[in-house]
C-alpha cells in the first residue's frame, strides 16, 4: 500500500510520515530537503534558481516512485503531483519561471507519469497561511526565513483547487486545531481514520 502525505510548507507532513511510518510499521520516504544543493540559493533568488530546485525535486520524488515495489507499504512525504501542479504552476504565475522553463518542466513531468501509477490514498493536511508562518518559525530554518506570504498564500489556494479535482482516494485533515506531534488523542483521530479505510481496501 502506498500512502501520500500531502500539503503546504510547514504543515506538518513530515512529521505525520514519521508517525504513521512507526504506527503502522510502514516504510518512510522522506522529502529530500537538507541534502537539497538547491534549496538556500532558491530562497535568497527565486527568479534565478525555480527551475533548478523543481526540477531537482521532480527527480528526486520519481526516484522514489520507482523504489516502491509490489507488496511493499510505504508512507511518501509529499507526492509528485504537488510538484508539478502546485509549486511549479505557482512560480509560472507569480513570474519566477518563465514560460520555456516551465513548458519543459511540465512536459518532463507527464512522461514520468507515463511511468509509474497514483498512491492508493492522499492524505491533504490542510492549514491556514498563519498557522504555516507559525511552525515554519517554530522550526527555525535559517533559509525559510524570507518566504514570501504571497507566495504561501498561492499555493495554499492552489492546494485547494488541486485536491478538490484530484480523481483518486483521498482524506483531508484540518490541521490548524490537529496537533498530532503532542497530542496523543489528535493522532488517534488520524489513524481511526485511516485504519476505516486500511481495513475497507485490504479486506
Amino acid at each position: 500500500m502506498h500512502i501520500a502525505i500531502a500539503g503546504n510548507i510547514g504543515c506538518g507532513k513530515t512529521t505525520l510520515t514519521r508517525l504513521l511510518a512507526e504506527h503502522y510499521r510502514f516504510e518512510p520516504l522522506y522529502e529530500s530537503v537538507e541534502n537539497n544543493p538547491y534549496i538556500y540559493d532558491f530562497y535568497s533568488d527565486m527568479k534565478r534558481w525555480s527551475f533548478q530546485l523543481q526540477v531537482f525535486f521532480l527527480n528526486s520524488r520519481f526516484s522514489d516512485l520507482l523504489s516502491i515495489k509490489p507488496g511493499m507499504n510505504v508512507i511518501q512525504d509529499r507526492t509528485i503531483f504537488e510538484d508539478a501542479r502546485i509549486f511549479a504552476p505557482n512560480l509560472h504565475d507569480m513570474g519566477l519561471m518563465d514560460s520555456r522553463d516551465f513548458e519543459n518542466y511540465s512536459s518532463l513531468f507527464e512522461r514520468m507519469m507515463s511511468l509509474v501509477k497514483n498512491p492508493d490514498l492522499v492524505i491533504y493536511l490542510r492549514s491556514s497561511v498563519p498557522n504555516l508562518v507559525a511552525q515554519i518559525q517554530k522550526r527555525g530554518r535559517e533559509y525559510e526565513n524570507t518566504i514570501r506570504l504571497d507566495y504561501l498564500n498561492g499555493l495554499n489556494q492552489r492546494y485547494e483547487d488541486w485536491f478538490e479535482g484530484y480523481d483518486g482516494e483521498k482524506i483531508v485533515i484540518s490541521v490548524d486545531d490537529c496537533h498530532f506531534d503532542s497530542k496523543p488523542e489528535d493522532l488517534k483521530r488520524v489513524t481511526d481514520t485511516l485504519d476505516r479505510y486500511i481495513f475497507k481496501n485490504r479486506f
